[in-house]
Order: structure tokens, then sequence, then C-alpha cells
């Protein structure tokens, strides 16, 4: 009897792991298709904003920052809520539709140059090239790398008081290292954000997408404001 017990158990166990990753999978699958439907509406109020005139906002930059933070994170914990429906859904691909209209001015900025197109097309493939390695990464080791996520924490409170005492101060220095913390840890998260799906962290795809979502798209913004400092003509 025991090795026919043993036999069970092993039969179970080895059940078992497959159906937990199948559900990393499809976890995963879920999340790079959701990211790719984001692009849509992003490229949308991407192509509203470069249209419309939002210079009032630099009437009051202080202002205009707190108002924007407020209905950046009120608009998280919105998606966070209700996650597990199609609501979720819903309202993080409203989401994405009011991060691409804020994307605007500067895609109307960068295009004002002689080589703005050249620009954007690399901010684009220097993105994608990222995400692809720090995903791949992410999804062939075997390493958990979940001891990541406070340090990206401590980061992200440290990027955010750099970004406030810019406001302030009005030094190319700082400005030019804080597009380097958003470079440096928007590749990290993703790399974070990947991992913890495949070693079943995170099971839900909507938290998993908006994460990755806010990651591209910090570090496409901070990739173009790089190359139109350094590289217009």
């Amino acid at each position: 009897m025991q090795p026919e017990l043993r036999t069970i158990r092993t039969g179970l166990a080895g059940a078992s792991r497959g159906d937990i990753a199948s559900q990393q999978n499809k976890v995963l699958r879920n999340t790079y298709l959701l990211l790719a439907l984001t692009l849509i509406p992003t490229a949308i109020g991407a192509a509203i904003g470069t249209n419309i005139n939002l210079s009032f906002m630099r009437a009051s930059p202080m202002l205009s920052f707190v108002a924007i933070l407020a209905v950046f994170y009120g608009w998280i914990y919105a998606i966070e809520r209700n996650k597990e429906s199609a609501l979720g859904v819903g309202l993080l691909l409203g989401f994405t539709l009011f991060l691409g209209l804020l994307l605007g001015p500067l895609l109307h900025r960068t295009l004002g140059f002689a080589n703005g197109t050249e620009l954007v097309m690399m901010a684009a493939g220097g993105t994608a090239a990222v995400f692809f390695v720090m995903a791949g990464i992410a999804s062939s080791t075997k390493r958990d790398f979940s001891g990541l996520g406070s340090f990206l924490t401590v980061g992200a409170v440290i990027i955010m008081l750099g970004v406030v005492a810019s406001m302030f101060m009005q030094s190319p220095i700082l400005y030019l290292v804080i597009l380097g913390a958003f470079v440096l840890f928007s590749s990290l998260m993703i790399m974070w954000q990947v991992n913890r799906i495949v070693q079943g962290g995170e099971t839900n795809y909507v938290s998993a997408t908006l994460t990755l979502y806010i990651s591209i798209y910090n570090l496409f913004s901070a990739l173009l404001q790089l190359l139109g400092l350094g590289g217009r003509e």
C-alpha cells in the first residue's frame, strides 16, 4: 500500500503544480493582452493632448501638480478596488486615456524639433527594448525577486521627493538625475512585476497591468525627455 500511496501523492502534487503553472501563464497572458490594449486609449489621449492648449497648468505648477497627483492616485485606488470586475478594466482604460492626454504637451514639444519624430521613435524603441529584456529576465530565471519590493517602495518615495524638490530648485542637474532615476526605477519595476506573476505572487491581471503600464509610461516619458535634451538639432 505504501508505494501506491506515494504514487498517488506524487501524481496529485504534479497535478497541483501543473494547475499553478497554468494559472500563472493565464495571468501573464491576460496581462500582456490588456497591456497591449491600453496602448489604444493612450494613443488617442496623446493625439488629443497634442492639439489642445494645457498651458493654463503652468500658471500654478504646484497646484496643478497636486491636482494631477490626487487624480492619479485616486484613479489607481478605484482600479484596485474594482480589479476583480469588468469595471476595473474600464477604469484602467480610462486611466490610460488620461495619462495619454497628459503626455500630449511633451510629445507636442518634442515633435516641434527638426528631428522630433526620430526622437519619439527612439524613445519608443528604447522603451520596448527595455521591457522585453527585463520581462525576459524575470520570466526565464528561477530566482524570486520579491525582495526588491521594499527597495522599490523606498525608491518611489525618494523619487517623488526629488520631483517636488525640483519644482522649487529648478536645477538642471537634479532634473537629469530624476530622469535617470525614473529609467532605472521603471526598468526594475517591470522585472519585479513580471517575476511576481511568474512566481505566483500576483494573481490579478488588472493589477499587474496597471503596475506595468505606469512603469512603461514613466520609462517612455523619461527617455523622451533625455533624448529631447541631448539629441535635438
